[in-house]
């Protein structure tokens, strides 16, 4: 059986939806659905169980032997979170006790780990595994450390030769947008949040820039497909061989307009974009730039290309948002 924690969160349930489709292992997913939209993003899968994250441990007790690989993309991932203590139990301690139990129960571990390790960015964004690569890296909020803390801690182990599990992969995901994501509100992707606005004929409103080298609107992310992602994940499954720690991003750096354009263009119209200050709370750590190297994945076989941005949103708009039901 495979297990995926946050499996019915955003970038879990596509996963679990493209294992469906491969077929063959039994699906558990390990979540809390609560009284929201959440358990929508799963409505569509068989599963051979729901577990919580509490009941975890018990469960996994049980079935020694049974779980070929855990993958773990559960965490509090939202930057906005000020309780610490709550972050490093979900964000760090539960990924350690993962990596301890598939290391003495010989399964794979691939864990979510995030860009936001990266901090401000002005470091780069090579995905260096060194102890003294990682030791550089400041990362800006408390999700951010948490990650950057398990990556760290791997990292440690493996110069120990401490215990590790058969095959072990952690990414960094960058700014992956697509279906299943109208449970984060807020914390949703821009493109989600933009489609209502366009929806109604209105213009959406981008940050204004306060950097000397960026436009208004000219702001540069690495927007990532959640399709692509996905596809890293099952190819990493097919290859056991590989391990380490990954970006997993498009490789390219693309601004909020074109991000806004590409959602307008979706819907067959012609872009409509505002400015608004950003608030002065976030503007001396605000990430003017972000762009996954993508060698490292490269350089260990994988043979994928990422989706353009463009194609991505139009995907995301016509085939999900534009529908009576955007769950896949």
């Amino acid at each position: 059986m495979i297990i995926v924690t946050g499996g019915a969160g955003f970038i879990g349930s596509n996963l679990l939806a493209a294992l469906e489709d491969q077929g063959g292992s039994p699906l558990i997913l390990v979540d809390r659905l609560r009284d929201g939209v959440k358990w929508r993003n799963v409505a569509k899968r068989s599963l051979a169980d729901i577990i919580r994250p509490e009941d975890l441990p018990d469960f996994l007790e049980n079935h020694r032997g049974d779980v070929s690989a855990i993958l773990h993309m559960g965490a509090i991932s939202a930057t906005t979170e000020t309780d610490v203590d709550k972050i490093v139990a979900n964000n760090f301690r539960l990924s350690m006790d993962l990596w301890t139990w598939c290391s003495r129960n010989r399964a794979r571990f691939i864990y979510a780990s995030s860009a936001a390790t990266y901090g401000d960015g002005s470091g780069g964004f090579d995905d260096d595994f060194s102890a003294g690569g990682l030791a550089k890296l400041r990362p800006l909020n408390a999700y951010g450390w948490s990650k950057h803390l398990f990556d760290r801690r791997v990292r440690a182990i493996l110069d120990a030769d401490g215990p590790q599990p058969p095959q072990w992969a952690g990414l960094k995901f960058f700014n992956v947008y697509g279906p299943n994501e109208v449970h984060k509100g807020p914390q949703s992707s821009v493109v989600n949040q933009i489609h209502p606005v366009a929806k109604r004929g209105e213009a959406f409103s981008l940050f204004k820039s306060h950097h000397p080298d960026y436009a208004d609107g000219g702001q540069l992310r690495d927007f990532v497909w959640v399709g692509d992602v996905v596809d890293v994940i099952l190819w990493l499954l097919d290859a056991p061989d590989v391990s380490g720690l990954f970006n997993l991003g498009s490789g390219r750096a693309r601004s909020f307009a074109d991000l806004a354009s590409a959602v307008y263009g979706a819907l067959g119209m012609e872009p409509m974009i505002a400015y608004r200050e950003m608030p002065e709370a976030i503007r001396d750590k605000y990430q003017y730039f972000t762009q996954a190297n993508m060698a490292k994945l490269r350089a260990a076989g994988y043979p994928g290309q990422s989706t353009p941005l463009e194609e991505g949103v139009r995907r995301y708009v016509q085939d999900y948002l534009e529908k009576d039901d955007p769950f896949r």
